[in-house]
């Protein structure tokens, strides 16, 4: 094997696995801010246990998500770097809104929720979930923005052998991207909700913690439900666009 094919190689391997996480993330982040929400309004502490227990989850898997992302990202330059040199102007300007727009501030935001039990209230501490759930989703959306832009490329001109930003509004509002979103969020949603279900229906087929588990598995298969006829429905829109621009 030659060393482009080594390098697709790793590169698929590097992505696939950071995407196991990513969507988990997403979708969990605002399951996670409803539970809480529903604490904060009724102040039954099942919602409570709910929200830790399903939150120790999202922090995990937010931290090895995170571990996953950044080696990834370093691939940008160790396998592609002829390509980094080539749209950098433009995808590296997307990356690092992302990161200093949305993944500092969801960071900064997790360490508030983590460490703020004590120290907020019950509505201020589910509204910073709440934000916590809008920064993990708007990374993604810059994530997607960029990833759109590989896939169709506008708003751009090629300028002494490299492509330069001339738009940045059609970057942003690019079809492809917004198509992307409005598939891939709804998806996370659908994942987390059955990553719910099914370790609920786990617990429940062995008769632990019912009432807990029993609110779980609905709050899952209430949103599951939502989110797998937006999912239908979008994805047929996305496939066709994607036959209409890389037939």
């Amino acid at each position: 094997m030659d060393v482009l094919l080594l390098s697709r190689l790793q590169f698929t391997a590097t992505t696939i696995f950071h995407f196991f996480f990513v969507p988990l993330t997403l979708g969990l982040s605002v399951l996670v801010a409803i539970m809480e929400t529903q604490y904060a309004r009724t102040g039954n502490e099942t919602y409570l246990k709910m929200t830790k227990f399903w939150g120790k989850l999202f922090l995990i898997n937010f931290a090895v998500g995170v571990v996953t992302g950044i080696t990834l990202e370093f691939q940008f330059g160790t396998n592609w770097s002829g390509y980094s040199a080539y749209v950098g102007d433009i995808f590296g300007s997307l990356l690092a809104i992302e990161a200093t727009a949305a993944f500092f501030l969801e960071s900064t935001l997790i360490g508030v929720w983590v460490f703020g039990w004590k120290k907020l209230s019950r509505k201020a501490h589910a509204m910073v979930m709440w934000l916590v759930a809008g920064a993990s989703n708007l990374s993604a959306i810059w994530i997607l923005t960029a990833n759109g832009w590989m896939q169709q490329p506008v708003g751009y001109a090629i300028r002494n052998g490299r492509a330069e930003l001339t738009d940045f509004a059609a970057v942003v509002f690019n079809t492809f991207s917004i198509l992307q979103i409005l598939h891939v969020v709804p998806a996370a949603l659908l994942l987390a909700a059955f990553f719910i279900m099914g370790i609920s229906a786990y617990h429940l087929l062995k008769q632990q913690n019912m009432d807990f588990f029993t609110r779980s598995f609905r709050l899952g298969l209430v949103v599951g439900t939502i989110a797998s006829f937006w999912v239908i429905l979008e994805g047929d829109m996305h496939a066709k666009h994607v036959t209409k621009v890389q037939p």
